[in-house]
């Protein structure tokens, strides 16, 4: 069984620990253990329950009335919910479920539900984005079982490849973007979903991938002249600089811009060379491929 710290309920619920504490001391359906250092920590159950209350009390239901609901209540009150929104954070909720059960033929069905419905464009950005900024907080802090994190990365990436493999487009932009991401960062999620955001809007991409060395950047950068580097870091090694990182790039392709997005970047509180550009949103990206 996975245990989770009260800053990953935060994250994953969007309820603040404050409330949470409230919560636990006013109603009974969280009842969470704490360490010998009396540090709290939640269990599997206990996160897919927050994630429930959350979703109930989002939308209209007031906590002292889902205190006294069973499961099965709970479950009738979500499906029920009818606006657009909620039910692709419901959908998005039972990703992360099936993710903690290891439900991974549940997992995929969900998504090819959903792709079948409304098509691989709004599966990527309505349900699999919002998934990927969830989980990508308690990847940071080691708190997915890495089988977890292999099914569900495995499955998204496969349907991110047929996503950007299917895009046909009469749109064209005289923009070449390479996206890369640097040595020991894996996670190529992020990327592949900018390689299809970029393709499906007509940019030129060069795609490397994941852990790809310096000097290899620089050998593309020499032959193909492209106008962008973009590199989207999620997870990189205990060993990674991101200032070094930050450092080569602008010693190397200072005639080049420069994006970076993902989770390092709303931590750098150094000042940026003129040609970099840091990403810290999902509208940020929109507006910066729209602005191409």
């Amino acid at each position: 069984m996975n245990s989770f710290t009260i800053k990953d309920i935060e994250n994953l619920s969007g309820i603040k620990a404050h409330t949470i504490r409230i919560w636990e001391q006013r109603y009974s359906f969280l009842k969470p253990q704490r360490t010998q250092t009396n540090i709290r920590y939640y269990s599997s159950d206990e996160v897919k329950t927050i994630l429930n209350i959350a979703l109930l009390n989002k939308y209209g239901y007031k906590i002292s009335h889902i205190d006294k609901m069973n499961e099965a209540d709970m479950k009738e009150k979500i499906l029920s919910l009818s606006g657009i929104q909620a039910q692709q954070e419901r959908i998005v909720n039972d990703l992360i479920q099936q993710m903690i059960d290891l439900g991974i033929e549940e997992f995929e069905k969900i998504l090819d539900n959903y792709i079948l419905a409304r098509g691989i464009e709004k599966a990527i950005i309505q349900i699999i984005f919002p998934f990927l900024e969830k989980i990508g907080i308690l990847w940071l802090t080691n708190h997915v079982n890495p089988a977890q994190e292999h099914l569900v990365t495995n499955i998204i990436r496969q349907k991110l490849i047929v996503g950007i493999e299917g895009v046909s487009t009469p749109l064209k932009l005289n923009k070449t973007i390479l996206l890369f991401l640097p040595e020991g960062e894996y996670h190529e999620l992020g990327l592949l979903f900018l390689y299809y955001l970029l393709k499906s809007r007509g940019a030129n991409v060069i795609y490397l991938g994941a852990n790809v060395p310096i000097n290899d950047v620089e050998f593309v950068v020499k032959l193909r002249k492209p106008d962008y580097l973009y590199s989207h870091l999620s997870t990189v090694g205990n060993s990674f600089s991101f200032e070094k990182f930050m450092n080569q790039l602008d010693k190397r392709f200072k005639d080049i811009k420069v994006v970076i997005s993902g989770q390092l970047t709303h931590v750098y509180e150094k000042k940026i060379p003129a040609h970099f550009k840091f990403i810290k949103s999902f509208t940020e990206v929109f507006d910066f491929i729209h602005n191409l």
